[in-house]
């Protein structure tokens, strides 16, 4: 990993923005930090789909389905942990979200297309997208939720791969 107070060049000025932004700098933007351009790369996706349409309570259900559904402790305890002290989750709505449910029917749609684009590799099929419009997902909607699965892939792989230490309340996906 490295250390903000030894990053130089594009990875010290990456990392120095998560801090600021942040207040604290995630094991994981360190480990990406050894490429700055894979820090860049996560920094911009994520930032990009932070001012979609999908608020931030739906998009952090879709991350605690993909990280549970992908097994990666890291993003499951991340986002568990952000999804219930700044998008307003409950406990209840972040169990539901591992098993890919939802109180909210918005959020449920979300959920049911996100589990199926991730158990599926990207497979679904026009009953899927059917599904998805009459539960009231709008084409932006679908074209949102695919792309946070995708991101959320993104780290899952690079965390488990990675073996970054978890800096979070730790939550086990096997649990």
């Amino acid at each position: 990993m490295i250390q903000q107070e030894n990053a130089t060049g594009k990875a010290a000025e990456l990392l120095a923005g998560v801090q600021k932004a942040l207040g604290v700098t995630p094991n994981m933007t360190k480990a990406m930090a050894n490429s700055p351009a894979v820090l860049k790369a996560y920094l911009e996706f994520s930032g990009a789909l932070s001012g979609g349409k999908l608020p931030a309570p739906v998009r952090e259900r879709i991350a605690i389905l993909v990280a549970q559904e992908n097994g990666c402790d890291y993003c499951l305890s991340a986002h568990s942990y952000i999804g219930t002290n700044l998008a307003g989750l409950d406990q209840a709505e972040v169990d539901l979200a591992r098993k890919g449910g939802a109180s909210d029917a918005t959020a449920r749609a979300a959920l049911t297309l996100a589990a199926e684009v991730v158990r599926s590799r990207g497979g679904i099929d026009d009953a899927d997208l059917k599904t998805a419009r009459e539960s009231g997902l709008s084409d932006g909607d679908i074209a949102e939720v695919i792309a946070h699965v995708a991101l959320n892939v993104f780290t899952n792989y690079f965390n488990k791969a990675a073996d970054v230490e978890i800096d979070w309340p730790v939550v086990r996906h096997n649990h």
